[in-house]
């Protein structure tokens, strides 16, 4: 079993910046974040290995947002810029044993931590 506890979410205008952290009780191959907003499916955002050779987002996010980790803390972060109002959603960490943009793939989660952009 992997914990995995969220934090850093809330209240934002447009334009603004967050950073999410998210601390695991131990470290897997994989580590990502996911968002849902009301109403939509659980998206990918952005996802890497800890041995960082592989990073990626998605295209809604990229080049505003910025997915790293600390293996000493067994944390990852997400900072996240420029964000806009269609960035407002509960954002997941998640860890697993591959990568993978579909979130069934992914072994354990966290519980979510509310992002809101006002305009």
């Amino acid at each position: 079993q992997v914990q995995l506890v969220e934090s850093g979410g809330g209240l934002v205008q447009a334009g603004g910046s967050l950073r999410l952290s998210c601390a695991a009780s131990r470290r897997m191959y994989a580590l990502g974040w996911f968002r849902q907003a009301p109403g939509k499916e659980r998206e990918f955002v952005a996802m890497m290995s800890w041995s960082g050779s592989s990073t990626q987002y998605a295209d809604s996010v990229k080049g505003r947002f910025t997915i790293s980790g600390d293996s000493a803390k067994n944390t990852v972060y997400l900072q996240m810029n420029s964000l806009n109002l269609e960035d407002t959603a509960i954002y997941y960490c998640t860890t697993g044993s591959a990568l993978s943009r579909i979130s069934r793939s992914w072994n354990y989660w966290g519980p979510g931590t509310q992002v809101t952009v006002s305009s």
